[in-house]
């Protein structure tokens, strides 16, 4: 089993995650994070520490975001991986609680320095 990143962290890309993580097992976007499955090693330490409620045990993704179990797997191989807590956008606030952000979801892998 994998966890899996959600729709809720589009655009709020909160990385208080990352740092728990004990595989380096998250990749980053330009405005979300995933998981990558191959990686996880289904610790849970993640879950807790995501404000927004955005990652899931592959088993309890709700149907609406099954979508992203693939995106995770997909992206996970394209985007660079993140250890370190980063400052979340300046709007993630205002974007914690949008709905139906799909359509907002950038594909470019986040730049890094």
């Amino acid at each position: 089993m994998t966890y899996v990143v959600a729709e809720p962290c589009i655009k709020c890309k909160y990385t208080d995650c990352v740092t728990v993580c004990p595989v380096d097992a998250f990749r980053e976007g330009a405005n979300c994070l995933v998981i990558d499955p191959d990686v996880c090693i289904d610790c849970d330490l993640c879950i807790p520490e995501c404000p927004v409620d955005a990652i899931f045990a592959e088993d309890d993704v709700p149907e609406e975001w099954a979508e992203y179990l693939e995106l995770n797997a997909r992206l996970a191989t394209e985007w660079p991986e993140i250890s370190v807590m980063k400052d979340a956008p300046p709007d993630a606030d205002e974007f914690a609680a949008v709905k139906d952000k799909r359509d907002m979801l950038d594909e470019t892998p986040a730049e890094t320095s």
